[in-house]
């Protein structure tokens, strides 16, 4: 007989773990299904080298939402979030910018390159910072449902509504830019230099197949002005150990509360009988039966995957097959026998304690994504850089560091097929060091180890369709209600007894952890 419980998660991502947290605390049977050997999913620190430890997918922690780290107790189990002290971006004629935390410092450091941007940047923040508060509301609950409301969607949309109308009338208008104008517009109406504009502008592109030029991006860039730490907002840290540790902190709350967690146990399928599912099937063939079946997979890996299309009404189906993901980002992660130095700012100094963004000009970044418009990675891309091992010294060796490469663009539909990834996987990784060696010479000498991860990679080893960090693009018309598909944002699913927990739902990707919050809420409210 099936071993049966109240509920069954597919996947021990950092979502799933916390969904797996708020229904045990609930008093619910719940057991987590992972296929690899580590918790976590993308959020996730593996010792690859002798010695060092990876952050080997996301590396940064923002958008975690602090309900989660107060209501789990995730201190109590071990997080520690390390502040990210400042943003530093490197320049080809030699000069660079500094953002510091200090708003002063900061003024000094951007007048350099406009004196009018310098007075203008506190103003923009504090508007962003506006507008975020708008948002973070939206992201704590289930989105009403436009496309047939009941009273109660109607009721949620009229407090929407009247939150918009609370804003400042230019908060509204910018609002609204925001949602139709690219990243570099909207970054136009405020600065006039580049050297500030285009670091600002990536934000808008971080896990889109779009640049910095195309309509919608203004809107990503928001999403990432939603971050807090300790109650500051758009604060940026790195956690303790790295990654991993956000989802050991969940899995082991979640333990407390009593769930059952299972690495190394790869599901094959969910059996559906009359549109119901009733069992979770392991590729080794044992069966596990649940009243709730919840995936904390992306969409089209439970649907087309897991669930079958047949089982699925046609409508649905090509919902979710346009829902997309396009995979545009890689990875490249470096263990090194010295600190880097950089040309603009040589030596070790407070400007390498934070992220490091090669992002020359706006120009330099639309061309990166030109390239990748045609199937081939960018020959100059886009790099997030950072140095974790300069405040977490237990991630590297003693006078050893560890460097987390975030690279765009590396389209997952290459020339030759993505399939044709691996034998480019190295040369991809040469780019990125020749890239980063331009501002850091010498880089490739302090080399000791390299791991390069293609979206390929993603895929196939981190089960992240295509290659999509967010398990499907931010993209407007993919997000709130639309998010998988119109009608099915409120994590239930056609399938009865089917729910959904990822960052393939409502409010999307990013080390957040609501998907898997709201989730487990909605089941909890549902009486299921």
């Amino acid at each position: 007989m099936a071993a049966s419980y109240d509920q069954v998660i597919i996947g021990g991502g950092h979502n799933g773990l916390t969904c797996a947290a708020y229904l045990a605390r609930a008093g619910q049977k719940v057991l987590v299904l992972e296929s690899r050997h580590v918790l976590g999913g993308a959020a996730v620190t593996e010792e690859v080298f002798p010695g060092f430890k990876y952050s080997v997918c996301s590396y940064v922690v923002s958008l975690l939402r602090p309900e989660i780290i107060r209501e789990l107790e995730l201190t109590r189990h071990g997080l520690e979030l390390i502040p990210l002290e400042c943003s530093f971006s490197p320049y080809p004629d030699g000069s660079s910018l500094v953002r510091w935390p200090d708003r002063e410092q900061t003024r000094r450091e951007i007048a350099r390159f406009s004196r009018r941007d310098a007075e203008a940047y506190p103003i923009f923040g504090d508007a962003m910072m506006r507008l975020a508060r708008f948002v973070r509301p939206i992201l704590d609950k289930p989105p009403p449902d436009a496309i047939d409301p009941g009273l109660g969607d109607l009721l949620d949309l009229l407090k929407l509504g009247r939150s918009f109308r609370q804003l400042d009338p230019v908060d509204r208008l910018r609002k609204i830019q925001m949602f139709t104008m690219s990243a570099a517009d909207f970054l136009d109406r405020w600065f006039e230099s580049d050297a500030l504009k285009a670091p600002m502008a990536v934000s808008g592109i971080i896990g889109t197949f779009l640049g910095v030029r195309s309509p919608g991006t203004a809107y990503v860039l928001l999403h990432h002005y939603m971050g807090e730490i300790d109650g500051a907002s758009r604060s940026w840290g790195f956690a303790r150990g790295g990654t991993g540790s956000v989802s050991c902190a969940i899995a082991d709350a979640a333990r407390r509360f009593g769930a059952e967690i299972r690495p190394e146990a790869p599901v094959a399928r969910i059996a559906v009988r009359n549109g119901e599912a009733r069992t979770v099937i392991l590729e080794d063939g044992s069966e596990i039966s649940a009243r709730q079946i919840v995936s904390a997979v992306d969409p089209r890996r439970t649907f087309f995957g897991l669930v079958g299309k047949e089982h699925l009404d046609a409508d649905f189906v090509t919902g979710i097959e346009r829902f997309k993901y396009r995979g545009s980002s890689g990875k490249v992660n470096l263990a090194l026998d010295r600190l880097p130095s950089f040309t603009s700012r040589p030596g070790d100094g407070p400007h390498l304690r934070g992220d490091i963004a090669i992002a020359p000009s706006i120009d330099a970044l639309e061309r990166a994504y030109d390239e990748a418009k045609y199937g081939r990675w960018s020959s100059r891309p886009y790099l997030n850089v950072v140095i974790p091992s300069v405040v977490d010294p237990s991630i590297a060796p003693p006078g050893k560091h560890v460097m987390s490469i975030f690279v765009q663009y590396a389209p997952y539909h290459l020339e030759g097929g993505p399939e044709s990834w691996p034998q480019h996987r190295e040369a991809f990784g040469d780019t990125v060091v020749e890239t980063l060696e331009e501002y850091c010479p010498g880089l490739g000498d302090s080399i000791l180890h390299r791991q390069v991860l293609t979206p390929w990679d993603l895929e196939q080893e981190f089960g992240l369709t295509e290659g999509n960090i967010f398990h499907g693009e931010l993209s407007l018309e993919q997000l709130f209600f639309l998010r998988p598909t119109a009608g099915w944002a409120r994590y239930r699913t056609p399938v009865k007894n089917l729910w959904m927990c990822a960052s393939g739902t409502h409010p999307g990707g990013g080390v957040m952890g609501a998907p898997g919050r709201n989730a487990a809420r909605a089941l909890l409210e549902a009486g299921v």
